[in-house]
């Protein structure tokens, strides 16, 4: 997968990657969400590897703004502008996670599920963490990490499921869209290929 995009191809992924993050906005099932698959593309595809860690984190910030001031406006006294440091964090994880199994390199369907794969478990480590380490909900031991995670635990399937499918879809149509032109066609042309 080539880091060296035309701008015309540079138009396509930003557009991707944000409406990947719009579709936060409309409803969806528990954390069935494209945040792995956004950070996964964006590692990709994006020719710089700076903006392959600010786009993802700028288009879910943005969403993320959205939704704190619409949906969840009652939990915020006034407009809310904050952002989650633990997300903002997996997200950057999840992109560099990216970088190494995905950029340029072989295109390859398994590659990119076993990247989406990867993604949804750092998200689910780093965000689980994040919730016994800054809040009040668990205990600070052992067993209140583990009472973390198994809380978060129902959530997992569909974030892998989101991954799964939202990768499917910007890795399809940035290959139909010719995001990853200039590359052999063993490299992303060649949609059947498996491994």
């Amino acid at each position: 997968m080539s880091t060296s995009n035309p701008p015309k191809n540079i138009l396509l992924t930003l557009g991707l990657i944000l409406i990947a993050a719009g579709s936060r906005l409309l409803p969806h099932w528990p954390n069935f969400v494209p945040v792995g698959a956004m950070a996964l593309f964006g590692a990709a595809a994006l020719p710089k590897r700076w903006l392959a860690i600010i786009v993802p984190v700028v288009a879910f910030y943005l969403s993320d703004l959205a939704l704190n001031n619409t949906l969840y406006a009652e939990y915020y006294e006034g407009f809310y502008w904050g952002m989650n440091y633990w997300t903002t964090g997996a997200i950057i994880l999840m992109t560099v996670l990216g970088m190494g199994l995905l950029r340029n390199t072989k295109f390859s369907w398994l590659r990119v599920g076993g990247a989406a794969a990867g993604a949804t478990l750092v998200f689910f480590l780093v965000t689980n963490f994040g919730v016994w380490v800054s809040g009040m909900m668990y205990p600070k031991s052992g067993a209140g990490l583990i009472a973390a995670y198994t809380a978060g635990l129902p959530f997992l399937l569909n974030s892998l499921l989101a991954n799964l499918l939202f990768s499917g879809v910007l890795f399809g149509v940035a290959q139909y869209g010719g995001v990853f032109a200039g590359q052999n066609s063993t490299a992303v042309g060649d949609v059947d290929r498996l491994v």
